[in-house]
């Protein structure tokens, strides 16, 4: 009914972060004004604008396609109040319901999928330097 709410939340909040994280990051001369990072990864691994990047477009495209999909079937329309569920006060407490238990859920597994992907992409790079060093010499 209304569980992209939770995603798209999550997604505000971490568009928000990364904005200042990205200034800080910049500061620092770790990324650019662009957010492209400028120190080597393989050194001190991926910086954080850009996780938080992966993190970011995780959340929205999820809760964009499931914005589409909840359209697809009418419970999201174009007119007052939007959300079927809410044309109806009877309603309400099913769908407060799955926006807590399956849109909680879902945003926590994609954060999840994030965290393990983060650490997995920061060991390979790291990893990576040595990997060659190895073969050259």
């Amino acid at each position: 009914m209304a569980c992209f709410l939770v995603s798209g939340a999550e997604g505000v909040a971490v568009t928000a972060v990364r904005s200042a994280v990205k200034k800080h990051e910049i500061e620092e001369g770790v990324v650019d004004e662009h957010g492209k990072q400028i120190t080597d990864p393989a050194e001190d691994g991926f910086c954080w604008t850009r996780k938080l990047s992966w993190l970011m477009n995780m959340l929205w495209g999820g809760a964009l396609l499931l914005l589409i999909e909840h359209i697809w079937h009418g419970e999201v329309v174009p007119w007052f109040p939007f959300l079927t569920a809410m044309s109806t006060p009877s309603e309400i407490p099913a769908m407060l319901f799955e926006m807590a238990t399956v849109g909680v859920a879902m945003a926590v597994l994609v954060t999840a999928v994030w965290g393990c992907v983060t650490l997995v992409a920061d060991f390979a790079v790291k990893h990576s330097k040595r990997r060659v060093g190895i073969e050259e010499a």
